[in-house]
């Protein structure tokens, strides 16, 4: 299966005329929060492919749904023989919508240990914000969960894609780090991989 994940900006060129990716080499879209209704739906119908997405901490329109798309936050769904699982939000910061303290967060994995349970194993994890002293940075708003890397060792999915730290990268290869087995990946931008 090949995904193009998104997150945090919008790339005109993947919604123009012009786009860098073949419309039909993608299996499905992951959005990874920061990102207008409008043009995730635009992707969707572009692509003609699923577009599962969560919300980012500046997702202040999230009542409006974009069409066509399937919000996962807190909800275990697949694709094929994949499974998928996400998280909205950041740490807490100033109090807005999709922000969550760690403990919060926490509650929010915790609900879902019997589904995770019988799953046995989890394909792709989604979130937002990264996992903590992964991808992240120091100041409120940019650092990570640390119960996403309790989740990473007690859950070993095989993927998990973020957005949140606005990075550019030179190679495909600096968006990754591997924690406990688990390929973790700055989505920021776009970024096409395969499972």
């Amino acid at each position: 299966m090949k995904i193009l994940s998104v997150s945090d900006i919008v790339v005109s060129d993947l919604v123009g005329t012009t786009s860098p990716i073949e419309a039909d080499s993608i299996d499905l879209i992951l959005g990874c929060g920061d990102l207008p209704p409008e043009y995730l739906a635009r992707l969707r119908a572009k692509y003609d492919v699923p577009l599962n997405y969560i919300l980012g901490n500046h997702d202040i329109r999230h009542q409006l749904v974009p069409q066509g798309c399937l919000n996962i936050t807190g909800r275990i769904v697949h694709h094929g023989s994949f499974s998928f699982l996400g998280f909205s939000g950041s740490r807490w910061y100033n109090g807005n919508p999709n922000q969550f303290r760690e403990r919060e967060m926490r509650a929010q994995i915790r609900k879902l240990w019997f589904p995770l349970w019988r799953l046995k194993r989890l394909d792709v994890l989604v979130t937002h914000a990264p996992p903590r002293h992964v991808h992240d940075a120091e100041d409120r708003c940019h650092r990570g969960f640390s119960c996403y890397r309790e989740f990473i060792r007690r859950h070993k999915p095989r993927f998990m894609i973020h957005g949140h730290i606005h990075r550019f990268f030179k190679t495909p290869a600096e968006r990754l780090s591997v924690v406990n087995g688990t390929k973790v990946m700055n989505s920021y931008g776009y970024h096409v991989f395969e499972i």
